[in-house]
């Protein structure tokens, strides 16, 4: 990496960086997706091997995502010309429709706005990135994957439902959590808060560490 030179990333808590992009299902832009969430992969190149099992498996959660209200977007450094050919090719070989939009980006300024261009793995392909952006256009979470490793789908499920879990109830939720198990309470914030804990129903490790139901 050149001296002086740094690597732009988005801040979670704060709005996704808006761009304006060509897709394989014509021109997107990200604030017009407000009211849905999104999530905003990056793959490296088409017509590679990972890259390849990566779209077949996204293609599967499509629907699962949808019924969450999900957009799923895809992005690498290819023109939309190499997208279609390599999702016609998908249909064609493998028999699965890629049914997202993929964002062209040869100029780099999306990836580049999200970090996605990591000079450790390449100056010239995105790593594989993952980004989640709530309904309200807010940068939620982010999984950075290099190049060789390919992501588990279950995870960008399981941590789509976690957030928005978290939105509904105002609760955390703790580690290995699945949809179904019990959920993290906000800890008592005041001497009177904690001396009531054990009244309140929870099931309680200790008086910080409280679960309950949902």
């Amino acid at each position: 990496m050149e001296e002086g030179s740094c690597i732009s990333f988005p801040v979670l808590g704060e709005p996704a960086p808006d761009f304006e992009a060509e897709t394989t299902h014509g021109p997107l832009k990200l604030s017009d997706l407000k009211g849905k969430w999104v999530v905003l992969f990056s793959h490296p190149a088409d017509f590679t091997p990972v890259c390849t099992t990566e779209f077949l498996a996204f293609a599967g959660i499509h629907d699962e995502l949808k019924a969450l209200n999900v957009q799923l977007v895809g992005l690498s450094v290819d023109s939309v010309s190499a997208h279609l050919a390599w999702v016609h090719a998908i249909r064609e070989k493998m028999g699965v429709q890629v049914p997202f939009p993929v964002i062209a980006d040869l100029n780099m300024k999306v990836a580049k706005k999200y970090g996605m261009i990591q000079p450790g793995q390449s100056t010239t392909a995105a790593v594989r990135c993952v980004f989640f952006i709530d309904d309200k256009g807010i940068m939620r979470a982010m999984i950075y994957y290099p190049l060789q490793n390919g992501r588990f789908m279950p995870e960008i499920i399981r941590l789509v439902k976690a957030l928005q879990t978290t939105d509904k109830y105002k609760v955390s939720t703790p580690a290995n959590w699945q949809p179904g198990d019990n959920v993290v309470v906000p800890a008592p914030k005041t001497a009177a808060e904690m001396e009531k804990r054990p009244t309140e129903g929870y099931e309680c490790r200790d008086w910080y560490l409280c679960f309950k139901k949902i």
